[in-house]
């Protein structure tokens, strides 16, 4: 009986050992699970069992692929279109032409039989400006003015005085010319007054005489042509009405006359008693664009 309570108090006492407080301790989470791995251990993917872990495969990741990129498309080339010259314009064809300076009351007729360059000279302001100067006084004076200019030793208004005078009196520049044909003298007049608008000063005569040629016919524009032929010539002749018994009668102010009738009294002055400084020619009182 004695070894069986023995028996007894030794089971008790180990038991009793386990459990402090006579308690079963609840189990230990170390001992029955591992700690749940972090999201970042496994890549954000959930684990596949709520137990131990099966390591995933590891997961070979390569390279991606490139994707190429579409080029911009390059922005079409419109090719120029081709650039067609205009059409050349042919040059007109020559068509006859004429111009006259005169107004009325610009004639003046000559008070004596010496004062020609006189009123060539009040001719010529009158058309060359817009004022009128008709008078006997003025004429004198307008003589005189050349005779001065002259240097000529029989006293009276010669082809250099007249040059001289229409330049100092403004209305230049005006130079004495000499040309070698009848035919250039009259298309250089015409170049002239076309180009300047300022009458042209003729020496008739064989440079005993004075006229004023305002205007021209011509086959073509002289500004526009170098090949031209002059059909008429307006001339004023301050002798008007009286004429001369040797060269003719004096056309009436403002005529048109054809080449063939100035020729009459307009002639190449081949020698003189003066020395005028220009060689024999047909000899012409020009009006230029500028200081010759």
């Amino acid at each position: 009986m004695l070894t069986v309570f023995s028996g007894l108090l030794v089971l008790a006492f180990v038991v009793g050992a386990c459990s402090p407080g006579g308690t079963t301790p609840p189990p230990s989470p170390d001992a029955t699970s591992a700690a749940a791995p972090s999201s970042d251990a496994l890549g954000g993917l959930p684990p596949t069992s709520p137990g131990a872990l099966t390591p995933s495969p590891a997961v070979t990741t390569r390279p991606a692929t490139p994707v190429p990129t579409p080029a911009a498309p390059s922005p079409a080339v419109t090719a120029s279109p081709a650039v067609t010259p205009p059409p050349a314009i042919a040059e007109a064809d020559p068509e006859p032409f004429d111009m006259n300076l005169y107004r009325r009351g610009d004639f003046v007729a000559q008070y004596t039989f010496e004062w020609c360059v006189g009123a060539s000279l009040q001719m010529a302001l009158n058309m060359s400006t817009d004022g009128s100067y008709t008078s006997k006084a003025h004429q004198q004076k307008m003589w005189k003015m050349a005779q001065a200019r002259s240097d000529s030793p029989f006293g009276g208004a010669n082809p250099r005085g007249w040059t001289a005078s229409l330049n100092d009196l403004g209305i230049g520049p005006y130079t004495l010319v000499s040309l070698p044909t009848y035919e250039e003298a009259l298309e250089v007049a015409a170049k002239a007054i076309r180009e300047t608008d300022r009458p042209v000063g003729l020496v008739m005569w064989r440079g005993r005489h004075a006229w004023v040629m305002s205007g021209f016919e011509a086959t073509a524009d002289p500004a526009r042509f170098d090949d031209f032929d002059v059909t008429g010539i307006r001339v004023h002749d301050p002798l008007y009405p009286h004429g001369s018994s040797v060269w003719g009668a004096s056309p009436k102010p403002n005529s048109l006359l054809t080449p063939k009738q100035l020729a009459k009294q307009y002639v190449i002055r081949d020698r003189g008693r003066v020395n005028l400084g220009v060689p024999p020619g047909w000899l012409l009182i020009l009006p230029t664009s500028s200081e010759a």
